[in-house]
């Protein structure tokens, strides 16, 4: 199947009918990377909700969308590094090195349409729009399944997708979350 991938920017009607009334994941709104943990307990739900509102309503690049039709069917978190926060608190996302990186962060994909390749169209879109704004290298932190998955794991995109799509692996802190990078 093929997917339409469209930039997020200005297209909040279409993330929340994706997202729902829960954030996709407990308030989060895409989120969670972009805040402490004491922020994102203050500002879950509505708080988030309307940050992210707010930002794409002003143009700024948050991520990507894809469409089955005129249906949003997944979400693909997007951004400089920099903007990530937690990505360099975290043991496991903390940077390898200097290099200016764009990073794929999170994917969200409508519950009947997993399994249908919407994270690899997001994927492969990820890379496509962050090489329209300049990005030279994408980095994405998937997680690496060793049994059953729960839906809830599989938001930072799985291991095989970023393989498949001749990502290249750049540390594995634990087992089961390595980091993989792309030059663009």
């Amino acid at each position: 199947m093929t997917y339409r991938i469209e930039p997020a920017a200005e297209r909040f009607s279409d993330l929340e009918d994706l997202f729902g009334t829960s954030g996709a994941f407990s308030g989060c709104w895409c989120m969670w990377n972009r805040q402490t943990n004491a922020e994102f307990q203050e500002q879950n739900y509505e708080p988030n909700r309307e940050s992210l509102r707010a930002n794409l309503a002003e143009g700024h690049e948050f991520g990507i969308l894809a469409f089955d039709g005129e249906t949003p069917v997944g979400w693909a978190a997007l951004a400089p590094r920099g903007e990530y926060s937690r990505l360099s608190r975290s043991p496991v996302t903390k940077p390898v090195d200097d290099t200016e990186v764009w990073s794929v962060t999170c994917f969200v994909v409508r519950k009947g349409n997993r399994g249908q390749g919407v994270a690899r169209a997001l994927l492969a879109g990820a890379e496509q729009r962050a090489r329209e704004l300049g990005a030279a290298v994408l980095e994405g932190y998937p997680v690496a399944p060793d049994g059953d998955l729960v839906d809830t794991e599989a938001w930072h995109g799985l291991e095989s997708m970023f393989v498949n799509a001749g990502f290249t692996e750049v540390a594995r802190r634990k087992p089961r979350r390595p980091m993989y990078r792309k030059t663009l």
